[in-house]
């Protein structure tokens, strides 16, 4: 089996003739991660199926615009990451939801979710992320489940290092907080 190599792969979609080729291997490559990241925000799994679907039309549409100045799962990230937040405020205009139920809608949804297996503790675990603000559960996501560098999140989310150090503590404060209050 072939190992994937960005290089060649990112020479690969600038040819006409390999483009498709090499954008499978960018969809079997990153389709896992970005699956899970997408879910990991509060999406079901048919919605994140659908959102991870529009990551990579959107990435396929834009690959011109690709230049090579970040890395290719950066670049990833970030359309999947304004993809799943485009989808959240979406929902929540559809279902005129403000920012706190549409929180408390997650947490609900949770526990009704068939594909979720968790036990008790996992359940806590994933209420507690899911009622932290949009940006700190991106933010620790990717840090804790993804183990990013500050470096490579702050490329995605356009923010500085400093202050995601500072929103993944405090995430990581409120989920504890939570954890010790809830059991």
């Amino acid at each position: 089996m072939k190992t994937y190599n960005e290089e060649d792969v990112i020479q690969r979609l600038r040819t006409p003739e390999h483009q498709r080729s090499a954008f499978t291997e960018v969809v079997n490559a990153y389709s896992r991660q970005l699956y899970w990241q997408i879910r990991r925000m509060g999406l079901t799994h048919d919605d994140a199926d659908d959102v991870l679907q529009n990551t990579f039309l959107k990435a396929w549409n834009s690959l011109e615009q690709f230049r090579g100045d970040a890395r290719l799962s950066t670049w990833l990230y970030r359309i999947a990451l304004n993809e799943t937040l485009t989808f959240l405020n979406r929902q929540r205009a559809q279902n005129q939801l403000s920012i706190d139920d549409a929180d408390a809608a997650l947490v609900n949804q949770l526990e009704s979710d068939a594909y979720f297996d968790g036990d008790e503790t996992q359940l806590l675990f994933e209420q507690a992320i899911r009622r932290l603000p949009e940006k700190q559960r991106m933010v620790f996501n990717m840090k804790y489940f993804q183990e990013m560098k500050y470096e490579d999140i702050s490329e995605i989310v356009g923010t500085t290092v400093g202050a995601l150090k500072a929103s993944y503590h405090l995430a990581v404060k409120k989920i504890e907080d939570f954890l010790k209050a809830n059991h």
